[in-house]
């Protein structure tokens, strides 16, 4: 009897040791398959952005280098036909029908709430005018430029709101720049200068004073408009952009429709609203409004980094397609002028300061 029972016990410890490895096995099937599972979706998921950001980053690069070139091909001997009031108006028009038609598509997907709802206090609406008229006359500013500068030197002079944005970064936000950053900055100046010399000619720089007084005055307010809207945006995060971005617009739309009373009344009501419109124009209307979506989608899905990226690469395209389009001069002094204000850029981007730990 006493041997049975050793038997039994022999016999039982083998099943329960055949048990073990089998419930083992199995847990460890299990977990390589949950593993292997969640390496496909993460590996899917990190597929699926990389994509996303493709797409974001070319359309960013291929929006920025053609708007200066739209803008000059929109001109009809030498000035525009159209009025650049009516123009700047159906931009900010169509940008605030575009938030609203995103705001529509979170709204059936996600159900109205507190912080994507369109009402609003009377305090959260009145910061939006300052930034709304900055970016008016900084926009109407942008054609007028071309009777001084060409399209590839305008895509150089179009860098200097960094300078803009990092002094008043520094000022308004109390932000503190590093020193890789302050060296870009005399970088993008050197850059600037560089690309604007003109060693065929008594003048030494390209542009006359006048281009240059309205460059730096572009970048003034492109850069105050820029701070001061990340400020609004920043105070209340929660907040959905393109909430913002509609009562951003409305303002503009609102100003732009007074710049149209004040500077070109005789001309909308003698001729129509779209007078002077060509296909062109209409192009670059599209062009301006989807590259203002296209710069909150790279922040908000990519980073400042393939922004950076889109910018360095739009100068060069504008240059290369202004040679085939109005008889560019791609001089040496352009093309290094350009590689420096691109790798000034860059260590602009890469050059913040971590916050301690």
């Amino acid at each position: 009897m006493e041997y049975r029972r050793v038997k039994d016990q022999e016999n039982y410890d083998d099943l329960s040791q055949k048990d073990v490895e089998s419930l083992s096995g199995r847990s460890l099937s299990s977990a390589n398959a949950t593993a292997s599972g969640l390496s496909s979706a993460g590996g899917s998921k990190g597929k699926s952005s990389w994509k996303l950001k493709s797409v974001v980053t070319l359309a960013l690069t291929l929006l920025t280098s053609s708007q200066a070139i739209l803008i000059v091909w929109s001109k009809r001997a030498g000035k525009y036909e159209y009025s650049v009031t009516t123009a700047n108006f159906s931009v900010e028009a169509l940008k605030c029908l575009l938030s609203l038609a995103a705001l529509f598509r979170t709204w059936n997907r996600h159900g109205v709430t507190d912080d994507n709802r369109l009402a609003t206090s009377f305090d959260e609406v009145s910061v939006y005018p300052i930034p709304a008229v900055l970016y008016m006359v900084k926009n109407l500013l942008q054609y007028y430029i071309f009777a001084y500068v060409d399209a590839p030197a305008y895509q150089i002079l179009k860098n200097l709101n960094i300078i803009s944005t990092g002094v008043l970064y520094r000022i308004i936000l109390k932000k503190k720049l590093s020193e890789i950053q302050w060296a870009a900055f005399v970088l993008l100046c050197a850059g600037c200068t560089t690309a604007q010399l003109n060693p065929s000619s008594d003048h030494v720089l390209q542009t006359p004073i006048q281009g240059w007084m309205m460059a730096i005055v572009m970048a003034l307010l492109s850069g105050f408009a820029g701070v001061y809207t990340e400020a609004i945006i920043k105070k209340r995060p929660s907040r959905n952009i393109n909430v913002q971005n509609f009562w951003l617009y409305i303002f503009g739309v609102i100003f732009n429709l007074v710049a149209i009373c004040v500077q070109d009344y005789d001309a909308v009501m003698n001729k129509g609203f779209f007078h002077g419109y060509s296909f062109i124009t209409v192009l670059m209307i599209l062009n301006h409004a989807l590259s203002g979506i296209a710069v909150s989608m790279v922040m908000k899905y990519a980073d400042n980094i393939v922004k950076v990226y889109s910018t360095s690469v739009a100068m060069l395209l504008t240059a290369v397609v202004s040679v085939f389009l109005f008889s560019f001069h791609l001089s040496l002094a352009f093309f290094l002028g350009s590689t420096v204000v691109s790798v000034s850029v860059y260590l602009h981007s890469i050059g913040k300061l971590q916050p301690q730990k």
